[in-house]
């Protein structure tokens, strides 16, 4: 007889369960009956628990939060969620690794992925970026094959130095982005202490419907803090989900941490005479030109109650931007846009948008689509699903209109320009003290070591390209480098 004062188990249909530790069979000696609808059910549902994972950051953390405007950036943009100092909109935020599949650890060297979505009056804006300001490729068709060199073999299927170290040094485009991932912020301390950037350029648009370009930032206000080599390699051992457990701790014991948001600017015109392409994504808008702008500030401070149904079903989309916000020509930004969300349709269906995380919180979805798999809400009802018809159906908001760029040139394969791959790098390795340089030489050869005389020659040329000092440095590191021990015989009894 059940407890009057406890929860009954039911199932899926709300149906009281018999047992969930016991199956029907005959007898005690006897077989299973198949019409225990409660075994087939709970197995049937065990079965197919594990959805897809992402193709890439499958390893991740998430929290909710809320981002409050400080300075007026009005003259910029008529997006409702900076619409006057001290607003606040609630926010949820997703950090995770790259490269490995899930199971792995999150705290290995790699980029890290940085998104968050804004829950705002005009639904939902997801800035869906990195930790670091730029990436490896400018060109969206290199994708697909960069992420391979970072995953396992096809034939012995663990994960080879050799293959990525491979891909790079015939990308001579991704050599910034390679002394990042290299340098003290491939290894970040944790989720908190490491910023955020948008990475792409963006447009942020006025009541005047006057467009300028844009680069978001997110600064930790935590401080930027690493791991070495020696540190991430000795804990993941000891715990390989450091980074979860970091955040999820500070939340709740009330210590949370925040982010302050800040903007680049650029007008169309000193788009125009930028020394290099403005939307070129393995470039940065150097911050004595293009100076920092303060905007607001984003605190998490409520745990998940659910890992799956929160994060794991998260899906955000660089195509969900609110009026106000808008995209640029940057060649990456404009595959993503498409990229995510028919990820999400594979992974999570058609109606990944109507998964409560998902789903706009200051608003209601007023969308045009029905039917396909896992419609869980009313499918708009009795409500005409067509247009134009003489009965009620929504209508378009004039507010949503952007102003036009201009674009022009023949349809073709172009590439883009062969400009100067090296001054950026060069820029960012000036940038970085002695002991910083140090162990940006020891952690690329410990890597890079591994591979073949030719990879190890080609990436050696880039690094030439940068500075002479660097490649002359690796070199050094590379020879005083244990080559790798033998692997271990097993004990025999």
């Amino acid at each position: 007889m059940a407890d009057n004062n406890k929860e009954i188990l039911t199932n899926a249909a709300g149906i009281p369960v018999p047992s969930n530790t016991v199956s029907k069979s005959v007898g005690k000696q006897g077989p299973l009956l198949l019409e225990d609808y409660t075994l087939l059910e709970k197995m049937a549902h065990f079965n197919r628990e594990r959805i897809p994972e992402r193709v890439v950051h499958a390893i991740g953390s998430g929290a909710y939060g809320t981002f409050t405007v400080t300075d007026d950036i009005t003259q910029y943009t008529k997006a409702k969620l900076f619409s006057e100092v001290g607003k606040e909109t609630e926010i949820f935020a997703r950090f995770s690794t790259v490269a490995k599949s899930k199971g792995g650890s999150d705290i290995y060297r790699d980029l890290r992925g940085f998104a968050v979505k804004f829950y705002t009056e005009d639904g939902n804006w997801d800035m869906v970026g990195n930790n670091t300001p730029i990436f490896f490729m400018r060109d969206p068709m290199k994708f697909m094959d960069f992420i391979r060199s970072q995953k396992e073999h096809p034939k012995e299927h663990w994960r080879h130095d050799q293959m990525w170290w491979d891909f790079w040094s015939l990308t001579p485009e991704s050599i910034h982005q390679v002394l990042w991932l290299m340098g003290d912020r491939g290894a970040p301390m944790g989720w908190r202490h490491m910023n955020g950037y948008g990475s792409h350029t963006f447009s942020l648009i006025n009541d005047e419907n006057e467009r300028i370009w844009v680069k978001f930032h997110f600064i930790t206000d935590q401080g930027n803090k690493f791991f070495t080599d020696e540190q991430w390699r000795k804990m993941q051992g000891i715990e390989p989900r450091w980074a979860a457990k970091d955040l999820y701790n500070a939340i709740e014991e009330g210590n949370y941490p925040s982010w302050t948001m800040k903007i680049q600017t650029m007008s169309d015109e000193q788009a125009q005479n930028f020394q290099w392409n403005p939307f070129d994504l393995t470039k940065v808008w150097p911050h004595a030109d293009f100076p920092l702008q303060k905007v607001g500030k984003f605190e998490l401070n409520r745990n998940p109650e659910n890992y799956f149904a929160e994060v794991e079903q998260a899906a955000f989309s660089p195509g969900n931007v609110v009026p106000g916000i808008s995209w640029s020509p940057d060649r990456m930004l404009q595959a993503r846009i498409m990229s995510y969300a028919d990820a999400h349709r594979h992974r999570l269906s058609v109606n990944y948008d109507t998964i409560p995380v998902n789903k706009p919180h200051a608003t209601k979805a007023n969308d045009p689509y029905r039917d396909g798999l896992m419609r869980t809400d009313d499918n708009k009802g009795g409500r005409i699903n067509y247009n134009p018809s003489h009965e009620g159906y929504p209508q378009p908001d004039k507010r949503a209109e952007e102003p036009p760029y201009h674009a022009s040139g023949m349809a073709a394969r172009i590439e883009l320009d062969t400009e100067d791959h090296y001054a950026q790098a060069r820029m960012y390795y000036d940038m970085l003290n002695n002991d910083e340089k140090e162990r940006l030489y020891n952690n690329i050869a410990g890597s890079l070591g591994k591979c073949s005389e030719q990879v190890i020659k080609d990436q050696m040329q880039l690094f030439r390209n940068v500075y002479p000092e660097l490649a002359d440095k690796v070199e050094k590191a590379i020879s005083n480098t244990e080559p790798p021990k033998p692997e271990p015989k097993p004990a025999t009894v």
